[in-house]
């Protein structure tokens, strides 16, 4: 018993040792709540975007779409927020870092 004490104490002090986390420190994002909630809301069409919210200040061309396991993504970035399509329809919208 007197061996098994030590030897528990020494593995413990061992694991808490190897136990520790990295801390990830990411810039700070003031987001102006009407922008988050005035984005386009998942499952809106093309058209509907364009109506709602004007034309893209940019429109990148689709990505994949060569089979159904693949579909077109296309982005369009807005002032505030940028839009991933799939197909003609939204999957996010996400804040843009200014």
């Amino acid at each position: 018993m007197a061996k098994t004490i030590p030897t528990t104490l020494a593995l413990l002090m061992l694991a808490a040792g190897a136990a520790h986390a990295d801390t990830l420190l990411l810039a700070s994002i003031d987001l102006d709540k009407q922008t988050v909630d005035n984005r386009p809301k998942p499952g809106m069409s093309m058209t509907a975007v364009e109506s709602t919210y004007g034309a893209p200040e940019n429109r990148h061309p689709a990505v994949g779409g060569g089979n159904a396991q693949q579909p077109p993504i296309t982005r369009w970035d807005y002032a505030a927020f940028s839009v991933y399509f799939e197909n003609d329809k939204v999957i996010h919208a996400v804040a843009r870092h200014q």
